[in-house]
């Protein structure tokens, strides 16, 4: 099962970046393997004008396809996810994320933008078919330090919540694995006698 971390933040190092990769590395201490897409990173103009014909958006949206689960991440700038994942979002097909498991992950300077996930961002995720959207985690500039030294220190009010979502996104993913391996159990081949 695979993992494609979405990062929508226009800026780098960010807060956001920072709690995209401590969720992507408590995944991959459980075993789950992962890669990563910086929106940022797509060509500006591509992007805006909606480009398929441009390599780096069709490997991000062939990313996007062989996911199983997709976490995503932005700041909240104003009371909605960033204008850079919109425009990446809205390269996706009407069902380009069906049957995929999605983590809304978000930042903001202060808990009043707290609900712009489940109003702005879970009905995207939802139109575009998603299997499953897992509770979102918010966390303010507040409750995510960081040092150069000792690296992210999340403040123990969001850390459960962050746990608590990469715990969801796993206990998911191992389930949906156990279905496949059900599916592809081989089944004996009859013995042939020699004559």
């Amino acid at each position: 099962m695979s993992i494609l971390l979405v990062s929508g933040s226009p800026a780098a190092p960010s807060s956001t970046g920072r709690l995209l990769e401590h969720v992507g590395d408590k995944l991959a201490s459980l075993g789950h393997r992962h890669s990563k897409l910086q929106v940022r990173e797509l060509p500006a103009k591509a992007l805006l004008h909606a480009d398929f014909a441009d390599l780096a958006i069709k490997r991000a949206l062939q990313a996007v396809e062989e996911a199983d689960a997709i976490v995503v991440a932005t700041p909240i700038y104003k009371a909605a996810y960033t204008g850079i994942l919109k425009a990446f979002l809205d390269l996706l097909p009407q069902d380009g994320l069906k049957g995929k498991l999605v983590l809304p992950l978000a930042t903001g300077g202060s808990q009043s933008h707290m609900l712009a996930l489940d109003y702005a961002l879970r009905p995207v995720f939802q139109a575009l078919d998603a299997r499953q959207v897992f509770t979102s985690v918010y966390a303010t500039s507040q409750q995510l330090t960081w040092n150069d030294v000792t690296g992210l220190t999340i403040d123990p009010s969001i850390a459960w919540r962050v746990q608590a979502g990469v715990d969801d996104l796993s206990a998911a993913l191992n389930a949906l694995r156990g279905q496949q391996d059900d599916v592809f159990v081989t089944q004996p081949q009859p013995v042939r006698l020699a004559r």
